[in-house]
């Protein structure tokens, strides 16, 4: 993978069909960016699907499936959200795309000497300055959002199915937050048939 991150035990160098067969630096480069871009938007979504059952300010109190609650967003909401999505797209681009109106070949090129994903955005300073430390955030990062699209897509697809919120729908976490006085907290879960 031209010495990118992400070929972690016990996987390895994972690749059953072969897709990077062959494959130039640049298209290997534009894949993980689209990758990382995915995980990114995967981690943040499926901890939005855990969070807005009980935290929600922006539903004025609507609760149930998060697939549902998007449709009461107010006209306004989806105005801001499109031009922040937008501008976020925008700077990304401007970072890491070639210009298509420069040359025919920059179509679906990455600017020479961008790494994918490294927007140079790190207000909290916790990029490590040692490359080994930074290679291992970096396969944590890809690990987390791998899971993390997997993850809202179960939700999705749970959500979808059922009509439910996930904790709706595994009835045996309801005990978890209240701490009953019951000895055993499995004795109170109902069977799930």
């Amino acid at each position: 993978c031209y010495g990118l991150p992400g070929n972690t035990p016990p996987m390895g160098n994972f690749d059953p069909l072969n897709l990077l067969e062959g494959k130039s630096k640049n298209e290997v480069y534009r894949w993980r960016e689209a990758e990382i871009t995915h995980s990114r938007v995967g981690m943040l979504a499926s901890a939005g699907f855990l969070v807005q059952e009980k935290f929600h300010p922006l539903f004025d109190g609507v609760g149930g499936p998060a697939i549902y609650q998007i449709r009461e967003l107010p006209v306004s909401l989806w105005v801001l959200m499109t031009m922040g999505i937008g501008i976020a797209e925008a700077v990304r681009i401007q970072k890491g795309w070639a210009n298509p109106y420069e040359s025919d070949e920059n179509f679906f090129r990455l600017e020479p000497g961008y790494y994918p994903g490294d927007l140079n955005f790190d207000p909290l300073g916790l990029k490590p300055s040692d490359p080994k430390a930074y290679k291992r955030m970096q396969e944590k990062e890809l690990n987390n959002g791998r899971l993390g699209m997997i993850a809202a897509a179960g939700f999705l697809a749970q959500e979808g199915v059922t009509g439910t919120t996930w904790s709706e729908s595994a009835q045996w976490v309801s005990w978890i937050p209240s701490f009953s006085s019951s000895p055993n907290p499995l004795e109170s879960t109902p069977h799930i048939y």
